[in-house]
């Protein structure tokens, strides 16, 4: 794994970034007419390099290649006194899967969490998302909650 570098998402790494985060929507429906709009997008890239916003981003790159990435929101919690990191998106190139990438984001969005001073990761995933679930399963605990939530 040591060819396989984590780090914070750059302004270059643009064309590397936005085929993934394309991957990752379509893999949860948003593509064609369901596409999110590209106001979205544009709007998520421009958080990830602004001080002020708790969203953050970083890449996996190997030999020049992004090949995976992961977004983090930082918020409070009513349960804690420290922040929390949501990992809200995480996701890895279709050719390069199996290779450990998706646990190296994993843990490195634990090690940013633990930098900005939050106490837990947490994260959702869809119930057919089998692959990802082996690994969640391997470096996190599943407490057993359910999501729901509603369009406004």
């Amino acid at each position: 794994m040591s060819d396989i570098t984590v780090r914070p998402i750059a302004r270059a790494d643009r064309p590397g970034w936005q085929p993934l985060w394309d991957g990752y929507n379509a893999f949860y429906g948003r593509e064609g007419a369901t596409a999110l709009p590209a106001a979205i997008t544009e709007a998520n890239w421009e958080r990830f390099f602004r001080n002020d916003e708790p969203v953050h981003a970083l890449v996996a790159e190997e030999a020049g290649r992004i090949v995976g990435i992961v977004h983090l929101v930082f918020h409070r919690s009513t349960t804690r006194l420290a922040d929390v990191c949501y990992l809200q998106d995480l996701y890895t190139a279709a050719d390069r899967r199996g290779r450990g990438i998706g646990r190296l984001l994993i843990e490195a969005a634990y090690e940013q969490a633990r930098a900005a001073g939050s106490t837990r990761v947490y994260w959702q995933t869809h119930v057919t998302n089998a692959a990802g679930r082996a690994l969640y399963d391997r470096v996190a605990r599943h407490h057993g909650f359910i999501v729901y939530s509603q369009e406004l």
